[in-house]
């Protein structure tokens, strides 16, 4: 049933992440929205992408998960690049990517150390787990020049410049707000307090403290988009939605358009002191950390994720694990001397969303008139980005989803599960 587009509408998103910052960017281009009776409004705890969204990869997949969103999300990437000159605003551009399976070395003899034994399997980003069918090991590709060659045992494409490229999330997010706001959209900086959704009539308003001067203050809402990440259910309670915490590092290095994904094996005497010089023990011997390099002379890569510590109030209270970041450089540089070499410039953390009890992620109508879901997008938040957008305009101003058949991401279905 298609809403009525002729009447007056009041518009929240609650985040402004990039799922937020599509919604409004998509609803801003809806061949229906009429700025003189359509208001928009992007409600932020604390600034554009200041979570996962500005501390992501960046990695864009035809591969990429749940299949019944990803080609429309792809393209649309293609599209919007074009548009607003991508390659140029957010570093969009096509990469290569595949997964390298090396023997790991040191090469810093005054480092070496036992690793300790036993402890836990080293924990995968739902990336790592569950990322493109890899083909036959093939020739290592020249320009991966970056890699000791020696370390290397087997290297298999994930994907090509047909069907893998990349964005900077943080310029890509912040990009999509801008646009936002030129065509009418607000961004109001605060937290939301309460939201009114009794009786038969559904969403009411929403009630926020106001970042800067602390007031409350409530606004009139016929329809309110959630898409808070892993604080959506801070937000809506019963949004079945859960958080895991990512740390990342940005080293610079100039190197090929590649995406990589490893499995390592750390060497026998491979180990780490902290600061006190103590010997930090590892659980498992196997590590995969991730690298996406950058047209911007940079390499971004991520590793383990963890539950250590619980997702805190809001974005600028996240713990960053100093030694979770050194961790990762230490394992990348037992197979690249470029990134054993290169300055790391951030050593960052953020909560990803995900769904309770795995899939996802849930977009759409929860039940509640005018109060819609869209969250739970695990580290393929950036790639999804767009096509959860443009679906959430078309959920508001045509009443269902029109560019692809997305049932099965149905919030009813997995709060009715949890």
């Amino acid at each position: 049933m298609a809403s009525d587009t002729s009447q007056p509408r009041n518009i929240v998103i609650v985040g402004g992440g990039i799922i937020g910052c599509t919604t409004a960017y998509f609803l801003t281009r809806h061949p229906t929205f009429n700025p003189a009776i359509h208001k928009i409004t992007i409600l932020e705890a604390q600034s554009i992408a200041s979570g996962a969204s500005g501390k992501a990869g960046g990695l864009l997949a035809l591969w990429a998960y749940p299949a019944n969103i990803v080609p429309l999300s792809y393209g649309l990437h293609a599209e919007l690049a074009k548009e607003h000159d991508g390659p140029k605003r957010w570093g969009y551009r096509a990469v290569h990517c595949g997964s390298i399976t090396a023997k790991g070395k040191l090469y810093d003899t005054a480092k070496k150390e036992e690793v300790g034994g036993g402890g836990d399997e080293y924990k995968k980003l739902p990336k790592t787990r569950r990322g493109g069918k890899m083909s036959a090991p093939v020739e290592i590709p020249e320009d991966l020049s970056w890699f000791d060659r020696e370390t290397i045992q087997a290297y298999s494409v994930m994907g090509t410049p047909e069907t893998t490229a990349q964005v900077h999330p943080f310029l890509f997010t912040t990009s999509m707000a801008e646009l936002a706001k030129e065509k009418g959209a607000e961004i109001i900086f605060g937290s939301v307090t309460a939201m009114d959704y009794t009786g038969p009539h559904g969403i009411k308003s929403v009630t926020y403290e106001d970042k800067e001067t602390k007031h409350i203050h409530t606004m009139p809402a016929t329809d309110v988009v959630v898409a808070a990440g892993p604080w959506t259910n801070h937000v809506f309670p019963e949004a079945p939605i859960e958080a895991i915490r990512a740390h990342s590092i940005v080293v610079k290095a100039d190197v090929s358009a590649h995406a990589v994904f490893t499995d390592i094996d750390l060497p026998k005497d491979f180990g780490i002191k902290d600061a006190s010089g103590a010997k930090k023990k590892k659980g498992g011997k196997r590590v995969n950390p991730e690298m996406y390099a950058r047209p911007d002379g940079t390499v971004y890569a991520c590793g383990e994720g963890d539950y250590v510590v619980p997702l805190p109030k809001s974005s600028n209270l996240v713990e960053c694990d100093i030694s979770r970041c050194d961790d990762i450089h230490a394992y990348i540089s037992t197979i690249s001397p470029t990134i054993r070499d290169g300055e790391i410039l951030v050593k960052q953390a953020c909560y990803l969303p995900l769904v309770e009890g795995g899939g996802g992620p849930i977009i759409g109508k929860t039940g509640i008139r005018g109060l819609f879901l869209a969250s739970g997008h695990t580290c393929w938040g950036i790639q999804n980005g767009p096509a959860t957008g443009k679906l959430m305009s078309e959920f508001i101003f045509d009443g269902a989803a029109k560019s692809a058949h997305i049932d099965s991401l149905d919030p009813q279905i997995a709060m009715e599960d949890s």
